[in-house]
C-alpha cells in the first residue's frame, strides 16, 4: 500500500473511531454541545469550514482516481506469450484500485455522515437547554403567582383581584403543560437519534470489516 493510501486508510479507522464514540450513549447531547462550543473548537472559528472542505475536495479526488485505476485495469489487455505473469500482475492491480475505491468511498461517505450527526447533537442539545429552561420558568412563574393570590386573598376580599390571579395561574398552566409536550416530544426525538446511531453504528462495523477484509486480501496478494 502506497504512502498515500495508507493514509486515507489510516484517516478511515479514525472517522470510525470518532463515530463510535459519537454514537456511545453515555455522553448526553447537552455535553457534546458544550465540547462543541468550548474554546478549542471556538479558537479554530472560520476555519474549521476551509478544513472541512479542503479534506472533502481530497477524498472526492482520491475517489475519482481509485475510479479510473479501477477502469484502467478492467479493461487492460495483456500477452500471456511474453509475459506469463501479466494476468495475475493484472488482476493484482485491479485488485488494489478496487480497495483503493472502497477506503476512499467509505471516508468519503464517513465525513458526511460525522458532520450530519454532530450537527444533529448540537441541534438537539440545545433544544433540551432550552426546554428546560423555560420549564424552570413557568414553574417559578406559576409558584410566584399562587403566593401572590394567597397574600392578596389573606388582606383583602376583592374578588376581581383573585379571579385576575386565578386567570394568570391558568394560563401559566397552560403554558407548564405546552413546555412539558414539548418536553415528551424533544424526548421522543432524542429516542429516535439514538435508534439512527445503532443503526449507523451497526453499518459501520459492517464498513470496518470490509475494509479489514480488503487489507488482509491484499497481504495475501502481495
Amino acid at each position: 500500500m502506497s504512502l498515500q493510501w495508507g493514509l486515507v486508510a489510516g484517516f478511515l479507522y479514525l472517522e470510525i473511531f470518532v463515530l463510535i464514540v459519537l454514537l456511545l450513549p453515555y455522553i448526553s447531547p447537552q455535553r457534546w454541545l458544550k465540547f462543541f462550543r468550548s474554546r478549542i473548537l471556538h479558537s479554530l472559528g472560520a476555519q474549521t469550514q476551509y478544513y472541512y472542505y479542503g479534506l472533502f475536495g481530497l477524498l472526492c479526488l482520491l475517489f475519482l482516481d481509485a475510479i479510473r485505476e479501477m477502469r484502467k485495469y478492467s479493461n487492460e489487455e495483456y500477452d500471456l506469450s511474453v509475459n506469463p505473469k501479466a494476468e495475475m500482475q493484472a488482476h493484482m492491480k485491479l485488485f488494489r484500485a478496487q480497495r483503493n475505491f472502497y477506503i476512499s468511498g467509505f471516508a468519503l461517505l464517513l465525513t458526511l455522515v460525522i458532520r450530519r450527526i454532530t450537527t444533529l447533537l448540537s441541534t438537539q442539545g440545545s433544544l433540551m437547554a432550552q426546554n428546560e429552561a423555560a420549564l424552570k420558568q413557568a414553574t417559578s412563574a406559576s409558584a410566584a403567582a399562587r403566593k401572590a393570590m394567597d397574600d392578596v386573598s389573606a388582606k383583602t376580599d376583592g374578588k376581581e383581584e383573585i379571579e385576575k390571579l386565578q386567570s394568570e395561574i391558568n394560563i401559566l398552566k397552560e403554558e407548564l403543560v405546552s413546555l412539558e409536550i414539548d418536553r415528551d416530544a424533544v424526548k421522543s426525538q432524542a429516542l429516535s437519534v439514538s435508534n439512527e446511531y445503532d443503526r449507523l453504528l451497526k453499518e459501520h462495523e459492517k464498513v470496518q470489516q470490509k475494509v479489514q477484509a480488503n487489507e488482509s486480501g491484499d497481504k495475501k496478494g502481495n
